[in-house]
């Protein structure tokens, strides 16, 4: 309830600087982000619309609204959005992944693979092996032991992307296992642990 009350909080900031400051692109981003941390999805998509409106050239830094169009089930605009992101950003393992997510429920795991896009000199250790996870070059185990020796972001970091590896292969239980222990067992500072908690409460996975 803390965290709840803390974004509700963050979220009345922000309505009230773009009360006041209509035109601040960042304001309508940074509103979107609390949008979808309070699993607001739909709301938190067009507060980045907005921001895209009042400047195009956020259009390839909206990684967040890729976020969202997965939530959302607009897999076709993921899948967009973050081919976009990769044209300025052609290192992140994270925003090559959620294009396979997104890919995935577009047109199955396979057509995901094979358009599975390069990604080389990721500084994060987990990361690269998240990466060979979906590439089919490592195993679920070889993920969860690097993260276990990266301490509690390493091992947030492996158990959220093997969760969302297993929801793209169809392993409903697997996926649900490792995002709510991802969620529960792993809290980090960081806008990927609210994806987290989102995801298990748009699945209906709360206790």
């Amino acid at each position: 309830m803390f965290f709840r009350n803390s974004l509700e909080n963050q979220l009345q900031y922000w309505n009230n600087i773009i009360r006041s400051q209509q035109n601040n692109p960042q304001a309508y981003v940074r509103r979107g982000m609390v949008q979808f941390q309070l699993a607001k999805i739909d709301e938190s998509i067009q507060d980045f619309d907005l921001a895209e409106k009042l400047d195009n050239r956020l259009t390839p830094y909206l990684w967040q609204r890729g976020l969202s169009y997965y939530y959302a089930e607009e897999f076709t605009a993921g899948v967009q959005q973050f081919e976009i992101d990769l044209t300025v950003n052609g290192h992140d393992v994270e925003e090559t992944v959620w294009r396979y997510l997104c890919m995935a429920r577009l047109a199955g795991v396979e057509a995901a693979y094979n358009s599975l896009l390069t990604v080389n000199n990721d500084p994060r250790r987990v990361m690269r092996y998240v990466y060979d996870l979906f590439a089919r070059n490592c195993t679920p185990d070889d993920l969860l032991n690097i993260g276990k020796s990266e301490g509690v972001k390493g091992n947030f970091y492996s158990h959220l992307y093997l969760g969302l590896y297993y929801e793209a292969e169809n392993q409903a239980d697997l996926a649900q296992e490792y995002i709510v222990k991802a969620a529960n067992n792993y809290k980090i500072d960081d806008y990927m642990w609210y994806l987290a908690t989102v995801h298990t409460k748009l699945r209906k996975w709360l206790k």
